[in-house]
C-alpha cells in the first residue's frame, strides 16, 4: 500500500464512521488535505464542521465521535488529534511513510506515473506563429508552457499529440513573399519599396542575401513570387523549428493551413455550414449564426469580396481535429484571443456537436526586466527580444523554469538578473543545486568504499523531523502530478520542486549523511537516491536539465 492508497482508506473509514453514526450524506464530500504546518498532522479533515448542521451537534463533538470509531492500527496512524473548532489531524506511522523510499528506488522514473487518461486522446495546439519571422519572448512563454503541460499530462497517463498549426496560407504569407522579393531586389541596388504591411525583420534580409548567393540575378528577369513564397515559408519554418528544438520543444504534428485549401477541407466545411442552415447572406457577405450558440453576435465567414475571414479556415481546421477522434482539444492562445473563444466554440458545435471538448488556455504577456527596468529591445539586434536572444544570453534552463513558475493566465515579469544568478536566490539554481549536492554525496560515499545498492531497507536508523518531512514530500509527488495535470497548471510542479529542494537542503543541514555506521549511511543514501529520482523526473517534465555537478 502506498501513501495515496492509505489516504483513500482513511477517507473510506471516515465515511464508514459517519454511516454508523447515522450522519452520512453522500452530497457532503469526505476529503483530506495536507496542512502547511506539519504540527497539524500529515493530513487533516474539516468534515466534522461540514456535518454540524446535519448532525445538529458541535463540530468538535462530531469529530470526537468519528475518531472514536477509527482503527488507528489498520490505518497506520500513530496519532489522531481533534482540535477546535472541530478539525481532525492525522499523523501517519513514520515507518509506513519510509516505505515510499523503497517504492521510488524500485520504480525509478516510473514513480509518479499515473493512469488518469486511459481512454483519452488529447490534442494540444500551441505556439502556431506565422512563419514570417523569429519567435519573440511571448511565443517563448507559450512554447515552454505548452510543452510542460504536454509532458505533465503524459506523465499523468494521457495520450497527447503536440501540434503546431502552420499559417502558411493567407495574406501574411502573401506579404512575406512580397517582402522577401523586395529585399532581394534591393540587394541589386534597385529602388524597390517594401510593401505597406511587409516584414522588416533582419531575418528577411539574411534570407534575401542567401537567395542572392544561390540564384544570383535570376529573379530580376523572371517572375519569382511563387518561389519567394515557398522559399520564405520553408526557410523561416526551418529556423523556427530549430529555435524550438534548442528550447527543448518538439512537436508531433506540423499541420499546414495550406493543406486545408489543397484538400478542399475549407470549401467542404463551408458547404456543410450552408446546407445545415447555419449561415445567411447579408450585405454581400456570408454570416455564421454563432449568436444561437453562445456567441455575443453572428460572425462573417466570407467577406463581400469573396475572401475568407480568419475564422473560416479555423473552423475547418478544428473540424479536421474532431475527425481525428480526439477526446479533448486544448488550444493555447494569446491574450488578444479572449473574445475569440465563444465564436470558435459555437462553430465547433455546428460542425461536430462537441463544443465541450474544446478547452482554451489564454496566455498573458511577458515583460523582460533587467537592472530594475523593462527591456523591450535586444542589445544585439536592436529589435524585439527573440527566443534565440534569450537562449543565447540566458540559457534554456532558467527560462523554462521561470516560465513554468507562473500560471499561464497571469502577466509575468521575467527578471534576467535573477535568472543569471548562480546563487540560491535563483529558483532553478536552488533546485538544480540540490540534485548536484546529492550526487556529490554519492561520490564521497564511493570514495569511502560505501556503494549504494538498490535493495529494500527497513529504515530503522532514519529519524528526525527533517527526515520525515523530506520523505513525506517525496510521497506527495503523484499528487503533485495529478494536480498539475488536471488543472493544467505546470506552476504547481515548480511549487512542488521548490518544496522538495527546500526539504532536502534542510535535511542536509541537519543530518550527517556519511558516518562509520554503514547501515545508517546506506539508509540515508537510499533516501537521497529516491530524492534525486524525483528531482530529475520533475525537472524533465518542465524541460529543465538536472546537472550532477555545478
Amino acid at each position: 500500500m502506498n501513501i495515496q492508497e492509505l489516504t483513500v482508506n482513511i477517507e473510506k473509514a471516515i465515511k464508514h464512521s459517519l454511516k454508523e453514526l447515522g450522519y452520512y450524506d453522500e452530497s457532503i464530500e469526505v476529503s483530506l488535505e495536507q496542512p502547511k504546518d506539519k504540527s497539524h498532522g500529515d493530513y487533516a479533515s474539516n468534515i466534522a464542521m461540514r456535518y454540524a448542521k446535519k448532525a445538529r451537534k458541535a463540530p468538535i463533538k462530531i469529530a470526537e465521535e468519528i475518531v472514536e470509531k477509527l482503527d488507528k492500527e489498520s490505518l497506520y496512524l500513530e496519532t489522531i488529534n481533534v482540535v477546535n473548532p472541530g478539525f481532525i489531524n492525522f499523523f501517519i506511522v513514520p515507518s509506513f511513510i519510509f516505505g515510499v523510499i523503497n517504492d521510488i528506488n524500485k520504480q525509478g522514473k516510473q514513480y509518479g506515473q499515473l493512469s488518469l487518461g486511459k481512454n483519452d486522446r488529447y490534442n494540444i495546439e500551441f505556439v502556431s506563429v506565422n512563419p514570417t519571422g523569429s519567435l519573440h519572448i511571448g511565443h517563448a512563454r507559450g512554447a515552454a508552457s505548452g510543452d510542460s503541460m504536454c509532458r505533465i499530462l503524459q506523465k499523468a497517463g494521457y495520450e497527447v499529440t503536440k501540434e503546431y498549426y502552420v499559417n502558411d496560407a493567407g495574406n501574411q504569407i502573401h506579404n512575406l513573399a512580397l517582402s522577401l522579393e523586395a529585399r532581394y531586389k534591393q540587394l541589386f541596388d534597385l529602388d524597390v519599396l517594401m510593401p505597406e504591411d511587409g516584414y522588416n525583420g533582419p531575418e528577411i534580409i539574411k534570407l534575401a542575401e542567401k537567395i542572392k548567393r544561390e540564384v544570383n540575378d535570376r529573379y530580376l528577369h523572371e517572375e519569382g513570387y511563387h518561389f519567394f513564397k515557398s522559399y520564405g515559408v520553408s526557410e523561416l519554418l526551418a529556423q523556427l523549428k530549430q529555435d524550438l528544438a534548442d528550447f527543448r520543444v518538439e512537436f508531433d504534428v506540423w499541420f499546414s493551413e495550406q493543406s486545408l485549401y489543397d484538400e478542399q477541407i475549407v470549401q467542404k466545411t463551408l458547404d456543410y455550414l450552408k446546407e445545415q442552415n447555419y449561415t445567411y447572406e447579408q450585405d454581400g457577405a456570408i454570416w455564421l449564426k454563432t449568436s444561437e450558440y453562445g456567441d455575443e453576435k453572428d460572425r462573417v465567414i466570407v467577406k463581400s469580396d469573396g475572401t475568407y475571414t480568419y475564422l473560416t479556415p479555423d473552423i475547418a481546421y478544428h473540424k479536421n481535429k474532431l475527425d481525428r477522434n480526439y477526446t479533448k482539444l486544448i488550444d493555447i492562445l494569446g491574450g488578444d484571443h479572449h473574445g475569440y473563444i465563444d465564436r470558435l466554440k459555437a462553430a465547433i458545435e455546428m460542425v461536430g456537436k462537441q463544443s465541450n471538448i474544446l478547452e482554451v488556455e489564454i496566455l498573458q504577456m511577458v515583460k523582460v526586466i533587467q537592472n530594475g527596468e523593462e527591456v523591450k529591445m535586444s542589445k544585439r539586434s536592436g529589435r524585439a527580444i527573440t527566443l534565440r536572444d534569450i537562449i543565447d544570453e540566458v540559457g534554456v534552463d532558467p527560462i523554462r523554469y521561470f516560465f513554468a513558475m507562473r500560471s499561464l493566465n497571469t502577466h509575468m515579469d521575467l527578471d534576467l538578473d535573477l535568472a543569471l544568478k548562480q546563487t540560491n536566490e535563483n529558483p532553478v539554481y536552488y533546485v538544480q543545486y540540490a540534485n548536484a549536492r546529492i550526487h556529490s554525496l554519492f561520490t564521497q560515499a564511493e570514495k569511502k568504499g560505501i556503494n549504494f545498492t538498490n535493495e529494500d531497507h527497513k529504515f530503522t536508523h532514519l529519524t528526525g523531523d527533517k527526515t520525515i518531512q523530506l520523505v513525506h514530500i517525496l510521497s506527495q509527488y503523484p499528487d503533485a502530478i495529478e494536480l498539475a495535470a488536471t488543472n493544467r497548471t505546470p506552476h504547481k510542479l515548480t511549487n512542488y520542486l521548490n518544496q522538495l529542494a527546500s526539504a532536502f537542503h534542510s535535511f542536509y543541514g541537519d543530518t550527517q549523511i556519511i558516518t562509520d555506521d554503514i547501515v545508517a549511511t546506506k539508509e540515508k543514501l537510499a533516501l537521497l537516491n529516491a530524492t534525486t529520482i524525483v528531482l530529475e523526473d520533475a525537472l524533465s517534465l518542465i524541460g529543465v536539465s538536472a546537472p550532477k555537478k555545478m
